[in-house]
């Protein structure tokens, strides 16, 4: 049986309220973002994934000849789209395996409508644009979830080891050899 959390520390009354104050009137710009990491629609799926790997990342954003927002190529993109066939990495173009036309957000846009978006969508990133739909930067999940850590940081960082037993109540710290 998992130990709830809730028994094990003790938060401050109103930290739920914080959180969701913090959720709902907070813009996307107060997370800590990185840039936009973005590649032409010409670049090629080997372009693009050296890109997710060089940067850590679970998608690069993809731009048209203008410089404006025309898809987005994910993990999940190379997985389903990619994954399994037999493809000239080099040859072949992002723009052929991304999803077009993603929904986006702006960075004035509140939290909140990232994790709507994410909840209904199903999207583990969300495009930031700016008002000429040129990529300004990405919101994950987990840089929200890096928001609920600095929120609650006992309540997430104080937890035990194994969430199936309790803690240790030993006077000695120390194990037997």
């Amino acid at each position: 049986m998992a130990i709830d959390p809730a028994e094990l520390i003790e938060t401050p009354d109103g930290g739920d309220d914080r959180l969701r104050s913090s959720l709902e009137r907070e813009q996307i710009s107060a997370l800590q973002l990185g840039p936009a990491i973005a590649v032409p629609e010409s670049a090629s799926l080997k372009e693009a994934v050296e890109n997710l790997q060089k940067h850590h990342i679970g998608c690069v954003l993809v731009s048209g000849p203008d410089g404006t927002l025309q898809g987005i190529f994910t993990e999940r993109d190379l997985l389903n789209r990619v994954a399994g066939r037999k493809l000239d990495w080099s040859e072949c173009r992002v723009a052929d395996f991304m999803t077009r036309d993603p929904e986006t957000l702006r960075p004035d846009d509140l939290i909140v409508w990232a994790l709507n978006l994410m909840h209904m969508g199903g999207y583990r990133h969300v495009p930031l644009v700016d008002a000429e739909n040129h990529p300004v930067g990405v919101v994950s999940v987990k840089d929200i979830v890096e928001l609920i850590i600095q929120l609650m940081p006992a309540a997430v960082l104080n937890l035990p080891p194994d969430p199936h037993r309790a803690p240790s109540n030993d006077e000695d710290p120390g194990g037997t050899d």
